[in-house]
């Protein structure tokens, strides 16, 4: 290797701020010619520095890499969220410090942390699929919490309701390496069962009492004409 090789292989190296994903919305880049130059320059090395917390991670470890297309699909049909949303949300919860979330650490060893993501992201991307997450949890909190207290709903198909999203929850977390015995799934179903009921007597008397404009707070007589 001649000398005026070393600046090259450098710029290589700094240019893996933008790496390329198969999974949606991950920034564009060239991977493949990355590994290239880190082979070139580490000499027998043929991984990164892994740090000890990214080895250490055990979630999602039922999941190998071959089911991104599966464990998305799933998702889907049951949430509003992706696999990539909830895998980096749950990296974001456990990787946040004190000063904030460790998002370069995670969108450079997602696919050590996640086995179904195979591809590293850049910090702005990881932070991309935190909001993203947290924007369709509120909506669909909002959604699910109006169409409880509309009385759209009866008692009996509110439960029905809660019990499928409770299993789809508790499925999620099982894959993330959560073990749950029975007795805390039937207190967290007691609970839950117990909040939606106090949510539809609070409800009810909403409808039928004064209400306040979730805008600007105004009081707005159920029987006033907008």
């Amino acid at each position: 290797m001649t000398d005026g090789a070393s600046p090259d292989e450098t710029d290589e190296q700094r240019s893996r701020a933008e790496p390329s994903s198969t999974e949606p919305d991950a920034a564009d880049g060239s991977e493949p010619a990355d590994d290239e130059s880190l082979d070139a320059t580490d000499g027998d090395s043929q991984e990164p520095d892994v740090p000890a917390d990214v080895r250490k991670y055990d979630r999602f470890k039922k999941i190998d890499g071959g089911t991104y297309d599966r464990a998305n699909e799933f998702l889907r049909e049951r949430t509003y969220v992706t696999a990539r949303e909830w895998a980096i949300a749950r990296l974001c919860a456990d990787f946040r410090t004190e000063t904030g979330v460790e998002m370069t650490k995670i969108g450079e060893n997602l696919p050590e942390l996640v086995p179904f993501m195979t591809d590293t992201y850049t910090p702005q991307a990881v932070n991309q699929a935190r909001a993203s997450f947290e924007e369709k949890v509120r909506k669909a909190g909002a959604t699910f919490l109006y169409g409880a207290m509309c009385d759209f709903f009866t008692a009996e198909e509110l439960d029905d309701v809660m019990y499928e999203a409770t299993e789809v929850a508790k499925f999620l977390l099982e894959v993330e390496g959560v073990e749950l015995s029975v007795e805390e799934e039937l207190e967290t179903e007691d609970q839950i069962s117990e909040v939606m009921r106090d949510v539809r007597e609070h409800s009810a008397a909403l409808r039928h009492d004064e209400v306040s404009c979730p805008e600007c707070g105004h009081d707005i007589d159920v029987g006033e004409e907008t």
